[in-house]
């Protein structure tokens, strides 16, 4: 049975992928650290699946990653391991240097002599669409030039070139995607849907950054990992492939939908209306993707149109209230990023 390695796999995608991955029929070894946002919960549906193996290690101890690597002789990495919250980026920086960077350089370390033996193992680093920065016209094509905003999308910029790095001195065999805004299922919730699912669920207000017309393109997580696993088996080395939806919302008429599919389910408190509040510092306007590359030359396309995938997104944390449990209360409800 073929072995993959998903690194940050406690994580919201991580666990995701993880999933899908065993159900189509690999063996995986999940590397996590344990922080703040990843939870066990997320691997109830597979944690004792004879495919599975869990190991706590951060992957800065690049040591310990090449043993593993040597033990389980895996054919792929999925590098998801990366601090990802831009308001946490603006209070803690030295955080999301120390990960996003310094993390994937070291992982490329063992990797790059992990694979010395077989060019055909094969990496695939898991980016964001804010590494281009603010897009208000159009859509950004792969070869669109960077300019990142905030320390975050700073730090999976420089990851991003590290791996182009690593591919062109020294042959090792990568692939970057770059994804816009995820949702569904497992999602930590100081990111804005389950953030207000949260809200809706215990009758509070629904904070929105500034005047709440910041654009994201959004796209269901299962669909991104689908289109993770095509690029894996599929993408061409050296190569980076946008995945998105081409479906932008604002966070206005998010939480607008929200509503809509929380009025079908539960009674909704009173206190639940939209509140504005300080806008977010260096806070973009729009993010959007071009992936017609993946769409045409691997022949991907998502299947979950939004308004589904919030129906299913809020059935899961309504099944599963026990997730917001399992987490401490100040990462739900603490206001970060602020200057």
């Amino acid at each position: 049975m073929n072995k993959i390695v998903v690194t940050g796999g406690l994580g919201f995608i991580g666990s995701n992928l993880v999933d899908l991955l065993i159900k189509n029929g690999f063996f995986v070894i999940n590397i996590d650290k344990i922080s703040y946002a990843s939870n066990f919960y997320n691997t109830l549906d597979f944690k004792n699946n004879k495919n599975y193996k869990f190991f706590k290690l951060d992957i800065n101890n690049k040591i310990k990653l090449l043993k593993i690597f040597k033990k389980y002789k895996p054919i792929g990495i999925f590098n998801l391991a990366a601090e990802t919250h831009v308001d946490r980026s603006i209070d803690s920086p030295g955080q999301f240097i120390k990960s996003n960077i310094v993390g994937t350089f070291n992982l490329l370390e063992a990797f790059k002599e992990y694979s010395k033996k077989n060019k055909k193992y094969k990496l695939i680093h898991i980016s964001t669409d804010e590494v281009y920065g603010d897009i208000l016209k159009g859509r950004t094509k792969e070869n669109y030039p960077y300019s990142p905003s905030s320390p975050y999308a700073a730090s999976k910029a420089s990851s991003d070139h590290i791996v182009f790095s690593y591919v062109k001195t020294f042959g090792v065999n990568a692939i970057i995607t770059n994804c816009s805004n995820n949702y569904g299922p497992k999602q930590h919730p100081e990111k804005l849907i389950p953030k207000m699912i949260y809200n809706i669920i215990n009758n509070k207000p629904l904070p929105i950054y500034g005047n709440g017309k910041n654009s994201r393109e959004w796209i269901y997580v299962k669909d991104h990992c689908e289109a993770l696993i095509k690029v894996f088996k599929s993408g061409k080395t050296g190569q980076t492939y946008n995945i998105g939806s081409n479906k932008n919302l604002n966070n206005i008429e998010i939480c607008k939908n929200l509503l809509k599919v929380a009025k079908k389910n539960i009674k909704v408190g009173k206190k639940v209306k939209i509140k504005f509040i300080n806008d977010r510092p260096g806070h973009d306007k729009r993010y959007a993707l071009d992936s017609s590359k993946l769409i045409k030359k691997l022949k991907w396309k998502p299947k979950t149109n939004f308004f589904d995938g919030i129906n299913k997104t809020f059935k899961w944390y309504m099944d599963n209230k026990k997730y917001y449990r399992s987490l401490n209360k100040k990462d739900i409800i603490k206001r970060l990023g602020k200057i």
